[in-house]
């Protein structure tokens, strides 16, 4: 096997001159290092050592060429002139547009999402809290499965929207002399080796725009001062780390009952979608789409949960998605009753359902949807009773979509048609029954969609929907394998569930695109699994 070695050898300021050498064997390399031509090595390495590293392995021009040895042209000498700086690719930790310029541009810290975009989210927070108030946001940490093995990272949802930052460990607070302060991970070499670069003050200030930036190690000495000047200091208490939490500053602030919970604020701004969280939205919503319309199609010959979750995860981040949003739901037969069912160990059985609760994280956002479809390609007839009242409630529930009206009254009428529902199977009897109800459903319509899952939790289901709120409609009815169920009826579960956007109008369903009639899905599962919209090129942003 051919050798090849680079040395680097400087012989002036303003340029560089290197040998290049190509030999058969590590023994060739010793025997001509420890000739004359060795010595010619050392006395030049001495200039090495002044030439800035960022000037080496830039070559611009091959000057000249000479043979060095008599072996049939083993050895070339040649002389090589730098006219330019060489830097390696920048690296914040995550992607930026000099790192990633197919996915971002300009000053983007997600598509679409600028520099500009996040200091208004914080000047707009600032402006809903009290004078001489501070924030104190934290990074989420790194959870282990082990000692040496961590899980799938994800960021604290306030920390990301505020900050832009993907990466865990760091400290952000907005106070009155400082847009944003953020104190970041100390430099760990070591680490670097095992995990890749984390961003640091530098990048703090020159990705994230940051006013104020230090080093985590400076936390102690910088941030008390800082609590202590503030009247009220603003933070989530759950996720708040304990580097803060332990500090007699923020102590004695706690006891002094000058300590706020931040989510009252940050949910409520968080809870209405600007145009580009929507586009965001938009592109989560339809990669699961077609990662769900991958799997009913791969449902025909792959009748198991384990290869249909497996199918449906391939599917999402093959276009671009970074995660899962929450762990697949995809339940075969009677498993289709169990809300979180996610052992996928079971085989489909013939005629039987399958119902698929997915959505994937795109950028910081995420999407949520459930389909239930038969793998054999038909609907029997009692499952099609069932589905049919399931989508006929999901139709009228639709109808309520739209600002001013709350989730608790799309709740309640969806309760009350479900109900109709199951008097029309015969599966319950007399006037309405909430402990009879709880035994065919227990779940919510719906919830707010965004950076979470269930998004801006303390923000009330009875408050009036508005326009750029985004909520899930999904109405189901999970009947139990009982004796006192009619056989055809027994261990069905259906659930059906859609993203929905409150427009000024009404509302826009975000993931029309996966099909839900009854008559669309058993001819969708007709078709051939290698159609043009299920083999699209995988995207960019992999």
């Amino acid at each position: 096997m051919t050798l090849v070695v680079f040395l680097h050898l400087s012989m002036r300021l303003d340029g560089e001159e290197g040998v290049w050498m190509r030999m058969k064997s590590c023994k060739e390399v010793e025997r001509l290092l420890s000739g004359k031509f060795g010595h010619m090595l050392a006395r030049m390495a001495a200039w090495r050592s002044l030439v800035p590293v960022s000037w080496r392995l830039c070559c611009r021009e091959v000057s000249s060429t000479q043979k060095i040895g008599h072996e049939n042209g083993q050895y070339f000498a040649t002389r090589r002139w730098y006219s330019q700086p060489w830097t390696a690719p920048y690296d914040a930790g995550q992607p930026t547009s000099e790192s990633h310029p197919q996915m971002l541009s300009g000053d983007e810290l997600f598509p679409g999402i600028s520099l500009r975009d996040f200091k208004e989210r914080r000047t707009a927070l600032r402006s809903r809290l009290p004078t001489e108030s501070m924030v104190i946001l934290s990074a989420a940490s790194v959870k282990q499965m082990t000692d040496v093995v961590p899980y799938p990272f994800r960021q604290d949802a306030d920390y990301l929207y505020y900050t832009g930052s993907q990466q865990p460990e760091g400290i952000a607070v907005l106070y009155d002399d400082a847009d944003l302060c953020m104190f970041m991970p100390n430099w760990d070499p070591e680490r670097e080796t095992w995990n890749g670069k984390l961003a640091g003050p530098d990048e703090a200030s020159r990705v994230f725009g940051a006013d104020v930036t230090h080093s985590l190690r400076r936390l102690r000495k910088v941030l008390p001062d800082i609590i202590r000047r503030a009247k009220t200091v603003f933070c989530d208490l759950g996720s708040l780390t304990p580097v803060v939490a332990e500090l007699e500053a923020f102590q004695s602030a706690l006891q002094q009952g000058r300590v706020r919970s931040l989510n009252r604020y940050s949910h409520q701004q968080r809870w209405v979608k600007s145009p580009s969280e929507l586009n965001l939205m938009r592109e989560a919503a339809s990669i699961t789409c077609k990662a769900v319309k991958r799997s009913m199609q791969a449902s025909r010959a792959w009748q198991h949960e384990h290869l249909l979750a497996a199918t449906v995860e391939y599917e999402c981040k093959r276009r671009g998605a970074q995660q899962m949003a929450f762990p697949s739901v995809v339940g075969g037969g009677a498993n289709g009753s169990i809300v979180h069912y996610s052992r996928h160990d079971k085989k489909i059985d013939n005629e039987a359902l399958v119902l698929m609760d997915v959505g994937c994280e795109y950028h910081g956002y995420v999407s949520d949807m459930t389909r239930t479809w038969p793998p054999c390609g038909y609907f029997t007839d009692a499952k099609k009773q069932v589905y049919t009242i399931i989508l006929d409630v999901m139709k009228e529930c639709f109808k309520m979509c739209r600002p001013g009206v709350t989730l608790s009254q799309i709740h309640s009428r969806s309760v009350a048609l479900l109900w109709e529902g199951l008097l029309k199977l015969g599966l319950v009897t007399g006037p309405f029954d909430l402990f009879k109800f709880y035994s065919f459903n227990r779940t919510q319509i719906g919830h707010y969609l965004g950076m979470d899952v269930h998004d801006c939790s303390t923000v009330s289901l009875d408050r009036p929907l508005q326009p750029g709120v985004v909520i899930t409609i999904e109405p189901g009815l999970y009947i139990p394998a009982k004796q006192t169920i009619p056989e055809k009826f027994r261990g069905i579960g259906i659930r059906i569930e859609d993203e929905v956007l409150i427009t000024a109008t009404g509302y826009e369903i975000l993931t029309a695109e996966a099909p839900k009639e009854i008559e669309e899905i058993e001819q969708f599962l007709a078709q051939s699994p290698n159609d043009n919209d299920l083999t699209e090129k995988p995207s960019l942003f992999c």
